[in-house]
Formats: structure tokens, sequence, C-alpha cells
């Protein structure tokens, strides 16, 4: 049996929204202080991309084992754990005297924040029954978690220009330490098991996917120092394909707990979510870097003024999510999912017309607005569907598989768009030339919404229905999965 997992709904959210906050601040905060680094830390410069990579390579290989773990030890201990070491290691980064101390403290708190990402979802969709209260929990959560991203660069560029690039380490401190304070104010433990009925963790399907999924991680983001042709990058992607092979085939024979039931994606809703989360995170990753690059290198913005542009683009993903919230309240998510991704594609298409004598009001702004009202729109209804009828007792399977899927859409899409730029760029790093570039890869990100609205289309379920998640065949797994939260 499970014991119960609701908490004060409230107090629930908040803790759940302020800590995704943080993890998804620590995915862009550090990009405008890279330079800063390097001079104070003496990074060499193929070495120097790491402080990024390293963070974006434990976070995405550990997730699956995050978001079972919180399943089966409970998520609140995994949610605690997971922000304990994220602070510990923000505090270790700020403090850094080395290279190599920054960079073991960006994987610390990579690592970490594969236990808090899925943990605060798993506690969202267990504390809130599907329905209206679940939509606007999500529309609150995925607002913060985008607006999380989006000002990780205006506050990157404010601190090191203002105050100094250690502060964009140690600013995760007082976040981190808010969202511990409200776990004592009434967030539950959450649907651990029984001693009785605690499964053994999958350490098998552990290995293999946190070795796989980091290996193809690890082989998309070095794409930018060796190249998609190097027989390093090929024999890195082809031994993750050969763990993520065998974990596939480990699962479908793991009798009790696996790391993840492959049931799960046979669900349309779980299934078609996932795709979905991939296609766009593909797309809005590389057209955030992008836009900033435009900005920056074309534009010839500063780094406080860059992140002061993305500005509009966090109040159109609120205004977004709001819309979204109120129009799934009370229908499916496919309802806002596909204009929402149609939506963000014809604001990347519009991205994609920059010229390089332009300006931030003619070029930037408006594509920006339209760009985040799409989002917007997607971002609440997708975490929905990829919770859809999903048992407590997998909550925590279901948001660390959504997360790795947001995070692999947004390395591999990032890594190869990126090439393809440069390579359209050219050797002479010339404004328009870069420029030319920079359009090719937002035209890109443009098609690549539209394949999500395309998956929107073709695969989610015109209605929810209460049993879009296959169950297992296991008898005592049923149970659980039966047992409510």
């Amino acid at each position: 049996m499970y014991r119960n997992s609701r908490g004060r709904p409230g107090v629930v959210l908040a803790a759940a929204a302020v800590a995704q906050f943080v993890v998804a601040l620590d995915m862009s905060v550090v990009n405008v202080a890279l330079p800063a680094i390097r001079t104070a830390l003496g990074f060499a410069p193929l070495d120097l991309s790491w402080v990024v990579h390293v963070y974006a390579l434990t976070f995405g290989g550990f997730l699956l084992l995050g978001g079972r773990s919180c399943d089966l030890y409970g998520r609140r201990r995994m949610f605690v754990l997971g922000l304990s070491v994220f602070g510990l290691c923000s505090l270790v980064g700020g403090l850094a005297q080395e290279p190599w101390q920054l960079i073991a403290a960006r994987a610390g708190q990579g690592l970490g924040a594969a236990a808090v990402a899925p943990a605060a979802l798993a506690m969202l969709t267990t504390t809130f029954t599907e329905g209206p209260r679940r939509v606007r929990a999500l529309g609150v959560w995925s607002a913060v978690n985008a607006a999380g991203g989006a000002l990780g660069v205006l506050a990157g560029g404010l601190l090191t220009e203002y105050a100094s690039w250690r502060w964009v380490m140690l600013i995760n401190l007082p976040i981190v330490a808010a969202a511990l304070a409200f776990i004592p104010a009434g967030v539950s433990a959450g649907a651990s098991p029984e001693p009785a009925r605690r499964e053994r963790l999958d350490a098998l399907g552990a290995v293999l996917a946190t070795g796989g999924v980091g290996l193809l991680v690890l082989g998309v983001v070095r794409t930018d120092t060796l190249g998609w042709g190097s027989p390093t990058t090929w024999a890195t992607l082809a031994a993750a394909a050969v763990l993520l092979g065998s974990f596939v085939f480990a699962e479908a024979r793991v009798a009790a707990a696996p790391l993840l039931r492959l049931g799960l994606l046979r669900s349309r809703w779980v299934g078609g979510a996932n795709v979905l989360v991939f296609l766009a995170a593909a797309g809005q990753f590389a057209a955030f870097y992008f836009v900033s690059l435009y900005m920056q290198q074309v534009l010839g913005m500063g780094a406080a003024a860059t992140g002061t542009a993305f500005l509009p683009f966090c109040l159109g993903l609120v205004v977004g999510t709001v819309v979204a919230t109120r129009v799934t309240a009370s229908r499916t998510p496919r309802v806002a999912l596909v204009p929402g991704a149609l939506l963000a594609a014809a604001g990347l298409a519009w991205f994609a017309l920059i010229s390089a004598d332009g300006s931030f009001v003619a070029d930037v702004l408006g594509p920006s607005l339209v760009t985040s009202f799409g989002t917007g729109l997607v971002l609440a209804p997708v975490a929905a569907a990829a919770t859809t009828g999903v048992a407590p007792g997998e909550a925590g399977m279901a948001g660390g598989l959504m997360n790795s899927s947001r995070q692999l859409g947004g390395c591999i899409g990032l890594a190869a768009l990126a090439t393809i730029a440069a390579r359209h760029s050219g050797a002479t790093a010339t404004p328009a030339a870069l420029n030319d570039g920079y359009a090719l890869g937002l035209a890109i990100a443009a098609a690549l919404y539209a394949l999500a609205a395309v998956a929107a289309i073709g695969v989610l379920p015109r209605r929810r229905t209460a049993t879009s998640v296959p169950r297992s065949t296991d008898p005592a797994e049923n149970q659980l999965e039966g047992t409510p939260s």
C-alpha cells in the first residue's frame, strides 16, 4: 500500500515551483558569465564549454533514475536530498579557485537537479487530482520553469556586469533555502511504499539507462569541438545506442519495479506528450541560443541589455500559460497544444527573417511575443498530458521520463542546429554571415515546432480517458497502481 501523498496543496505548489525555478535558472544563468569565468579561473578555451555541458550531462543522464527513486523511496525525501546537493554544489562552485572545482560543482548541481525535477512534478500530480486543479497547478509550475530559463540570461548578465561571476552560482542559495523552507510546512512524504511492500531499485536498468543517456548527451554536446564527422563522436553515439537498446531489452523482462515500465509508453497520452516535448524542446533550446547570439554578435548588445531583452519573452510565457490553464481546465490538453505549437512555429518562422542591419524592436520584440505566447500555451497542457492516467506509484517515473525527453530534445536539437548554423555562416564571422546562420537555425527550429503540432494532432487522443495508461500484467504491480493516493 502507498501512504497518502497529499500535503497542503498551496505549499506543495510553492515548493515545487521554487525548486523548478532554480533548476531551470541554472540551465542558462552561467552562459553569459563564461568569458568572465575563463579569465578568473584560467580555463583553457576547449575546457570552458564543460561548465555548461557537464550540467546537462549529469542532469539528463540521471533523470530516469531520479524519477524512479522518487516512487520507491519517497518524493519528499528525494526532493530534499536533491535540493540539498544542488545548494551545496552551488556554494562550492561559487567559491571555486580552480577550473576542475567549478566543473565538479556543476556536475553535482546536475545530479541534484535530476532528483529535484521529477520529484517536484510527482508531488504535483499526486497532490492535485486530474482535472482543473491539476491543470492550474501545472500551469504555475510550467510558467515558473520557463521563466527560470529566460530570466537566467538576465540574471547572468546583470550579476556578471555589476557584481561578480561567482554570484551566478551563489544566487542559488537563497532560492534553495526558500524551497526547503516549505517542506516542514505541509509537504507530505509522498507515495513511498510501506516497508513490507518496498521494491528493490532496478540496478541493471539504472546502470544501462544512466550510461546510455549520459553517453548520448556526451556525444552530442562534444560536437561543438569534435564535429559530427569525428570517429570519437560516432563511437560515443554507437555505445549509447547499444546501452539504450540493452536497457529496453532488460526493462521488457523486469518483473518488479522496473526503472521505466515500457507499458507507460503505449499510452497515447504519455507517449504522444513525450514526443511533443522532445520536438518542442529541440526547437525552443536552439531558438533561445540563436536569438541570444543574434542580439550580442549581430546587433552588438551587451550582456545586461541582452538579458533585459528577454523580459517580453517571459511576459508572453506567463500570459500564454494563464490562457492555456483556463482553456484546458475542463477540456483535453490537445485543445491548447495544437494551436500553441503552431503559434510558436509561426513566431520562430518570423524570427528567421532577422537581418544583419536590424534592431531589437523590428527583429526581436514581435517574434518574441508570438513565440513565447505559443510556448506558454504548450507548457502546462503537455505536462498534464504526460501524466494523464498515470498511477500514483509511477508518478516519479512519468516525471523523470518527461524531463528526460525535454533534456535530450534540447541537447540534441541545440547541438545539431548550432552545427548547421555554423557551417552555413562559414569561416568569416562577419555580422552578415552570422546572421545568415542564425536565420537558418531559427527556420529549422520553426519546422521542429510544426512537427510537434503534427505529433499532437496525430497521436494525442481527442478525449481524455481515465484508463489511458496500460496496466502491468504483474498482479502485485497492479495492486500498487490501483491504490489511491
